[in-house]
């Protein structure tokens, strides 16, 4: 899991088709005597950020900085989504151009009992001017230059048109920016030169005539996509979760992790923005789809178009954990241990923290993990990979492999979660995790213990394990290898 101190640095420019996102909830109870339609008693309204805007709301929640380029009318519909957007986080909105006698575009829905019964459109999709073409191009400029991340979200609204579509596409190859777009056209290869597309199974079916119902068809329409456009395909499938498909590696398919679905709406707009979001920060193609899929899981849960927080995200890959924790022996990936760390703090739970091979288990290990246990709420247990037990230990190490440690190691009381860990020492874990207790054993001093700085920093302590003298896997191991009636040597 990211540090997400880490999104707070990074900067993101959104780019398309500005929109105000209305409703209007009410009771729908009775039929309009004057026609056939239902009649709505309004109970409530409310606006939100749509479109482009929502992409950049959804950007912004998660703490980066976000640029925003588009079009609305000069009207007070632009003050108002501008208020919306900035209730996120830190926007740049000097990019948005207002157009003189051209609204801003604004959908009203109304629901009744969480369905929508209708929505209402206000907007204008004519073909802008050239000079507004010209000033839109040179505020896209500007936005991308010191963003980390570009997200094209056409709507189909007009701010996308071919000129300018051409203009910041080339741009962004020209400084080799990660550049991400949310299609509306048929025509896919208006966006060559993107470095990924998000297609929808409706809008990926429409561009290919081709079906993408199971995973071997889904490849297919994507290749052909991918053909047309030259980019990375990230297919949103609804109930059945995403899938990544880059040229000629294997795909990546994530399930969906939605409890509940009451609104689609806007979805879209949160898998790009999260997506664009964890490629700011650096964090692979496979951990950033995690992260998008997560937020899109809690975003359909939502009635209206909404943004994740950065709370939200950590309880659902807390729930994740717990689940991996009850079904893998407890142990975890480290991204999940650290969702499940900051799950656990906000439960006001004390987590603890130790490490070691562990490879043949002895008395010594069982004291040690005892003394752990009862020292702190929750403890996580940290386990040298095979790797990193040969480069310490000598070729004929770990006896045991990590997978049959971990399994022993969570199969013992008080043992809340198992995490290995390839480097030669657990100082990365233990920055990624920061635990409030830091157990080692008392052969060490404090200031010989990895990561007791770390700790100590943040109000935590290091605790000091009595030893079990006579204890130790080396000596188990001379045990074994030595003939009966001779005498180990220690």
């Amino acid at each position: 899991m990211i540090d997400f101190d880490r999104f707070a640095k990074c900067q993101v420019a959104v780019i398309g088709d500005l929109m105000l996102d209305c409703y209007l909830k009410g009771e729908a109870s009775r039929v309009s005597p004057e026609a056939p339609v239902l009649i709505v008693r309004a109970l409530s309204e409310k606006s939100v950020a749509g479109g482009a805007a929502n992409v950049a709301a959804n950007v912004a929640a998660l703490g980066l900085f976000v640029r925003v380029v588009g079009l609305t009318g000069s009207d007070g519909a632009r003050d108002m989504l501008f208020d919306r957007m900035r209730a996120h986080g830190r926007l740049d909105l000097s990019g948005v151009i207002p157009v003189l006698g051209r609204p801003t575009t604004k959908k009203l829905r109304v629901l009744g009992a969480h369905q929508q019964i209708i929505r209402i459109d206000e907007e204008n999709t004519e073909p802008f001017d050239e000079l507004t073409e010209a000033r839109l191009i040179e505020a896209a400029f500007a936005a991308i230059e010191p963003s980390g991340v570009v997200i094209l979200s056409d709507y189909g609204k007009g701010a996308l048109s071919d000129r300018v579509l051409k203009a910041v596409i080339g741009k962004c190859n020209a400084l080799g920016k990660t550049l991400l777009v949310d299609p509306k056209r048929l025509d896919l290869s208006a966006y060559r030169g993107a470095s990924i597309i998000t297609p929808n199974r409706k809008e990926l079916t429409a561009a290919t005539a081709l079906p993408c119902d199971t995973d071997a068809e889904a490849a297919i329409a994507a290749r052909r996509a991918s053909d047309v456009c030259g980019a990375d395909i990230l297919l949103t499938r609804s109930e059945k979760g995403m899938s990544y498909f880059s040229g000629s590696s294997a795909p990546i398919h994530l399930a969906t992790v939605a409890q509940d679905v009451f609104d689609v709406s806007g979805a879209g707009d949160t898998v790009i923005g999260v997506l664009a979001a964890s490629l700011a920060a650096d964090l692979p193609i496979g951990d950033a789809m995690k992260m998008a899929n997560h937020a899109a899981g809690i975003v359909v849960a939502k009635v209206g178009t909404a943004t994740v927080t950065i709370d939200e995200l950590l309880a659902s890959f807390a729930s994740e954990a717990v689940d991996d924790v009850v079904n893998d022996g407890r142990r975890l990936s480290r991204s999940d241990a650290v969702a499940l760390r900051w799950a656990w703090a906000k439960e006001k739970l004390t987590v603890g923290f130790a490490n070691g091979c562990f490879d043949l288990l002895h008395p010594g290990h069982i004291s040690l993990i005892r003394q752990a246990s009862d020292s702190c709420d929750r403890l996580i247990m940290a386990l040298n990979s095979d790797a990193s037990v040969r480069r310490l230990k000598g070729p004929s190490r770990p006896v045991q492999d990590e997978n049959a440690r971990a399994a022993v190691i969570g199969a013992i009381k008080g043992v809340s979660a198992v995490v290995i860990f390839d480097e030669d020492t657990p100082l990365e874990l233990i920055k990624a995790l920061q635990p409030d207790i830091l157990v080692k054993g008392a052969d060490y001093t404090e200031d010989k213990v990895v990561g007791a700085d770390i700790v100590r920093a943040r109000g935590g302590r290091v605790v000091l394990a009595d030893l079990s003298p006579g204890h130790s896997t080396t000596n188990i191991i001379k045990a074994a290898e030595t003939p009966p009636g001779v005498k180990a040597q220690a």
